[in-house]
């Protein structure tokens, strides 16, 4: 079994650690620096969001809501990613995704049962106790890291960012979170699949490695 490059594995390594310990760093300063009150860009953002609401938008960001949380969000969609995982043949890439989703879901529920952030008055959606960090966006991290990790590419990169600013936007334009939640949700989204990937990095590459060698060259090369 071939090993992957250390370097790969050291860079996944320390950008992972630095984003999940940014993470938990901006909610303790939030938390215990500013007593959970909003920063001026929060307060700013939300009520310039507020105050000019549309129909499309709010169309768009209630499809969000139910795309990145719920039954949909938390189970619906990472099994389906899972499940096409496994039709491509990629176990451990399918394993990879679910300990990475379930390793962020629970890092997310202990900061938000730790740092105790109220929502915003404005919020019109029903969600659970804790505005730090943003659950939705957090999930979105993780799915968008995780996929470029098992399909690394510049358009999987483009659409995973896209992806995780359009579900921050539409979580401060329903008013479920502060400007700042969503970024500690991000980083911290983002920290856990890296973190994980480590430790699936051998198994991983053993597997890309296999897969790349049993298919013709020339669809290889491309």
């Amino acid at each position: 079994m071939d090993a992957p490059h250390p370097a790969r594995i050291r860079t996944w390594l320390i950008v992972g650690a630095a984003l999940a310990v940014l993470g938990i760093a901006l909610g303790a300063w939030i938390s215990i620096g500013r007593g959970n009150d909003p920063f001026a860009v929060d307060a700013a953002w939300s009520a310039w969001l507020a105050a000019g609401r549309t129909e499309i938008l709010l169309s768009f960001s209630y499809a969000m809501n139910f795309l990145g949380g719920g039954w949909f969000g938390i189970l619906a969609l990472p099994l389906a990613v899972v499940a096409v995982l496994l039709v491509l043949r990629r176990p451990w890439a399918a394993a990879y995704f679910l300990v990475a989703s379930a390793v962020s879901a629970g890092l997310v529920q202990v900061c938000k049962h730790l740092f105790g952030r109220a929502r915003p008055e404005e919020i019109i959606v029903v969600s659970d106790f804790g505005s730090f960090p943003s659950g939705h966006v957090a999930n979105a991290a993780t799915i968008a890291v995780a996929l470029f990790v098992v399909f690394p590419g510049v358009w999987v990169a483009i659409a995973g960012a896209a992806w995780t600013t359009l579900m921050a936007f539409s979580r401060t334009y329903l008013g479920a979170h502060w400007l700042s939640d969503t970024l500690g949700g991000a980083l911290l989204g983002a920290g856990s699949a890296l973190l994980v990937a480590v430790l699936f990095a051998r198994l991983l590459d053993s597997e890309f490695r296999r897969r790349a060698g049993s298919r013709p060259v020339a669809e290889v090369a491309s």
